[in-house]
């Protein structure tokens, strides 16, 4: 029997730590205790929420339906062949864990996605990706429940549409589905290390590292992630805000052109990405605050909360940044946390 718990705040839920009222809150570790806990919200006619790591949500508002917390919980692995192996996590396991927990037993594909905060449940909801790799990259397939039907139902690579920061969860998918399982194809040898993007290779060769190993690159990123990023522990914060925007080839020559030593990345199909990071400090706004809501001083992408602030003031201060940054650079960003309004 699933404990259904009214009226509190969930602050504590989320690494950005505003004050949310939630009308109705439960906890599930089943399959069984979820699909009684849908079962309750659908005879109350309450909307729903699933619950992760909360490191990817921002409430501007009381939520007045019925929010579900995903611990389900377990690892299984089992050998694909010489070269790879299967190994699948269930939602409520951390991202980070399971990436350690792939290292340790060196399987390879996950290193780079070392430190990302959150669980594996909403790993593919936003296809989440760091210094050159995406999850899609090992990708394998994933269990979900149908929540009308009730059922599961399983998803390979191309039902999931995966694209930058994108799946068929945030679009078609969004609130039909409740991921319940992933499954990554990950190498047991023959390692492909990606080690050319951001900073590795500089952290590597501080260390005199020539050959290195699966922990080396993850080690290489923690060390990256910490010196950038705010721990959400202390300073609220859920990461990176706003998407890298990509841009068709010739806009990015004519902003080129204005702006010379805008630093970019080539995509496949002529597209460029931009680091967001870069626009939001050049219109001026990294280390500013208003109010308890900022910009991390270390890195623009990244909003905080220094204590006090509301959702409302935080989410109207990525307004104002985007309003800057389309006018001064003609460019639209777009917000990568999701926003509970």
């Amino acid at each position: 029997m699933i404990n259904i718990q009214e009226n509190i705040d969930i602050k504590e839920l989320t690494t950005f730590k505003v004050p949310a009222l939630c009308h109705y809150f439960t906890e599930v570790y089943t399959p069984e205790e979820l699909n009684e806990a849908i079962s309750f919200a659908k005879n109350k006619k309450l909307q729903l929420l699933f619950l992760g790591g909360g490191s990817n949500i921002l409430f501007t508002d009381a939520f007045r339906g019925l929010i579900i917390k995903l611990n389900l919980k377990g690892i299984k692995e089992s050998v694909e062949d010489e070269e790879h192996v299967i190994v699948s996590a269930q939602a409520g396991e951390e991202w980070n864990s399971f990436v350690q927990y792939c290292i340790v037993r060196g399987y390879g594909g996950l290193e780079n996605l070392s430190l990302i905060p959150g669980n594996v449940g909403t790993s593919p909801m936003q296809n989440i990706g760091a210094y050159g790799v995406e999850m899609k990259d090992t990708f394998y397939s994933l269990q979900a429940l149908n929540i009308k039907t009730q059922e599961i139902e399983t998803f390979t690579p191309a039902l999931c549409k995966f694209g930058y920061r994108e799946s068929f969860f945030k679009n078609e998918g969004k609130d039909q589905y409740v991921i319940l399982e992933v499954k990554f194809k990950l190498t047991r040898k023959n390692h492909k290390l990606t080690a050319s993007y951001g900073a590795i290779q500089e952290k590597l060769n501080e260390k005199n590292i020539i050959r290195p190993t699966l922990k080396d690159i993850s080690d290489a990123v923690v060390q990256i992630r910490k010196s950038k990023l705010p721990d959400p522990e202390i300073l609220g914060n859920a990461g990176s805000f706003f998407k890298n925007p990509i841009l068709p080839l010739d806009k990015f020559q004519q902003l080129q052109k204005i702006f010379p030593t805008i630093p970019h990345y080539r995509l496949p199909d002529r597209q460029i990405k931009i680091p967001a990071g870069w626009l939001i400090e050049h219109a001026g706004w990294k280390g500013k605050k208003t109010g308890d809501a900022g910009v991390h001083e270390k890195q623009a992408l990244v909003l905080v909360n220094y204590g006090k602030a509301t959702g409302k003031e935080i989410f109207q201060l990525s307004e104002i940044i985007i309003q800057d940054v389309d006018k001064i650079f003609n460019i639209q960003l777009q917000r990568e946390v999701n926003i509970i309004i």
